[in-house]
């Protein structure tokens, strides 16, 4: 069976507020463009430590677009402290790791 590809996405910086949201999903945005249909994209969380709401709705745009592409979607080391915040929203399933 052959391997699905899967492509690393940028990921996400250590701090992802309202400022800094627009220009990041932009440059991932781009790089989603570029994946072949039926790729994984992938997205690392792990290095994000200051956030607010706006990480959340970045990741569930880039989700969209994902999908509307036909692609497969899978964020890694989402800081627990987001993961309860798309808890809170009802959105973790949408978040998956």
């Amino acid at each position: 069976m052959p391997s699905v590809l899967e492509a690393t996405l940028p990921a996400l910086p250590a701090v992802l507020t309202h400022e800094q949201a627009p220009r990041w999903l932009a440059d991932a945005e781009r790089a989603l463009a570029s994946l072949p249909a039926g790729a994984t994209a992938v997205v690392s969380a792990a290095a994000l430590q200051g956030f607010d709401s706006s990480a959340l709705a970045v990741l569930l745009a880039l989700r969209r677009a994902a999908l509307r592409r036909g692609l497969g979607w899978r964020v890694e080391g989402l800081p627990p402290k987001l993961r309860t915040l798309a808890e809170v929203y009802g959105v973790a399933e949408l978040l998956p790791g």
